[in-house]
């Protein structure tokens, strides 16, 4: 058991309300740059919807993501060295202009600079910011089904949709719609680094964040194309390619990530998770793609298991960090209370962004059928009988099996009603807890996380700085011995001295 620490976010999608204040956030932080124009790191999606950019889910299209060999090993779905080589400077799986969309600014000197008295209204234009020409009718945008506005033409369209082979109501009255907020997933098995041909795209050891070397980076593009979730941009400006940091040097100061930190409706919680890195490829290898979402919890580690605790000293996960693990709100909504789901886990790049399911279309529902949508029977009963959206969640989190999708939402629902019950002065019904097979006292602390949440509880993040000097460990209990030849990469055999017969000094070596 190789024990490793990876910094991982969770989303409650109820509390999402659209705003997309974490976009405008992460673009002014991040690409406001000449060739970031049409590069959103984070955006927020309407479901039903074809996403940004368009139907990115649809990997028969674009060939993102791993697909499991009949031998059973994995390979990536564009294909071997080889078929990446025969399409180095031809990539036909690669999105265009048209799946984005062309980025666009308005003539806003025209409305400062006219005249006054004129007799015409003055009209700011539409002008493209990638040639320059004006724009008669703006068609595509970063998200073009916002609130559902936009997508009665391309609702049929979603892939997700089509896969389970679902209908929805385009009447807006009778639609159900909720947003998904979306960024990097900082995968535990990334296919963009594995398809980089320079090996520009890396995953830090220290806190599992993918990131892209500029100085290494040739600008082949086979990170944009192997990556299933369309998060790795190309800068038509700087022959590079760009893509979320998580706000690296941000977290490395104890800070959360600025779409976390300027989010409206406070749904995002980030924390440190501890998983077994000698079992990732097995868990991405299930032959059962509705397996693959079990497995990959299965490798996510008990902070609090001494075992797991000793072990993690071993492998040189600093104490912090493990301290960090244990008070994890991740870790909590991952597995302790298991209302959790990772977006498209058959793309098997094992997602480290995961989502609570969204409870609103169903409560709504529900009330609109003149029903009590606070009732846990009639909401339990609801879900279960609900094709859509119980099957339409299952397409997005869970590869189609709508058991997990189904316990997130029954938790939720007992949730709602045993609060209800608290708040109107009456005594938790033990029985509605024990439907879903948790007790009052865990749903008062799962309230308590989604709900009114304060700040450290939402974000608990270590500092990139050792907590003691190194050599000295031993005084906080760790048994963790800082090796000379293993810093200097010297074998057995060879003296790690000077040549003046003094020995060297552990120095890290900073990539």
């Amino acid at each position: 058991m190789k024990v490793m620490a990876q910094i991982a976010m969770v989303m409650n999608l109820d509390k999402c309300i659209g705003c997309h204040t974490c976009s405008v956030t992460c673009k002014q932080a991040w690409t406001n740059r000449e060739g970031t124009e049409y590069m959103w790191f984070n955006n927020v999606e309407t479901r039903p919807g074809v996403g940004y950019p368009r139907t990115w889910q649809d990997q028969e299209t674009w060939k993102g993501g791993w697909r499991r060999t009949k031998s059973g090993r994995l390979q990536l779905r564009q294909g071997g060295r080889m078929a990446s080589l025969a399409k180095i400077f031809s990539n036909p799986t690669l999105p265009g202009m048209d799946d984005y969309y062309e980025p666009w600014t308005y003539e806003y000197d025209k409305l400062l600079s006219a005249p006054a008295g004129s007799a015409n209204i003055p009209v700011a234009r539409a002008k493209s910011r990638i040639t320059g020409e004006k724009i008669d009718t703006v068609e595509w945008g970063p998200n073009w089904d916002d609130d559902l506005g936009g997508s009665m033409e391309t609702l049929d369209s979603d892939p997700t949709l089509k896969q389970m082979n679902l209908s929805v109501a385009k009447n807006i009255e009778d639609s159900f719609m909720f947003y998904l907020p979306r960024i990097c997933e900082h995968c535990l098995n990334p296919a963009c680094v594995s398809a980089c041909p320079s090996g520009a795209m890396y995953k830090r050891t220290e806190d599992g964040i993918v990131l892209v070397d500029q100085d290494a980076c040739r600008g082949w593009r086979m990170c944009v194309s192997a990556c299933p979730y369309k998060k790795v941009y190309f800068n038509h400006n700087s022959g590079k390619a760009e893509k979320c940091t998580l706000c690296y040097p941000r977290l490395e100061a104890g800070q959360p990530t600025v779409c976390s930190e300027t989010c409206v409706g406070r749904l995002r919680y980030l924390g440190v998770v501890l998983y077994d890195a000698d079992r990732v490829t097995w868990a991405a290898a299930q032959k059962d793609e509705r397996n693959l979402f079990p497995a990959q919890k299965e490798i996510l580690l008990d902070p609090r298991d001494p075992e797991v605790v000793a072990q993690a000293h071993m492998n040189g996960v600093p104490h912090s960090w493990i301290t960090a693990a244990q008070e994890s709100p991740v870790w909590d909504l991952i597995s302790t209370y298991g209302v959790a789901l990772p977006l498209h886990p058959e793309f098997r790049t094992l997602p480290m962004v995961w989502y609570v399911p969204p409870l609103s279309p169903v409560v709504d529902a529900v009330t609109a059928s003149g029903n009590d949508g606070e009732d846990h029977r009639v909401l339990l009963s609801a879900i279960s009988q609900m094709r859509i959206p119980m099957e339409y969640l299952a397409g997005l989190f869970t590869a189609g099996d709508t058991a997990p999708v189904e316990l997130s939402l029954r938790r939720l629902a007992a949730m709602r009603s045993y609060m209800r019950d608290v708040f109107m002065g009456r005594e938790g019904n033990e029985s509605i807890a024990a439907s879903v097979g948790m007790d009052g006292a865990t749903i008062q602390k799962m309230y308590r996380l989604l709900a009114i949440a304060k700040y450290d509880e939402r974000y608990v993040i270590p500092t990139a700085s050792p907590e003691l000097p190194r050599g000295i460990s031993e005084l906080e209990g760790c048994p963790v011995s800082y090796d000379v030849e293993a810093f200097h990469g010297v074998g057995p055999g060879m003296n790690p001295t000077r040549s003046d017969g003094r020995r060297m000094l552990p120095l890290e070596v900073l990539r």
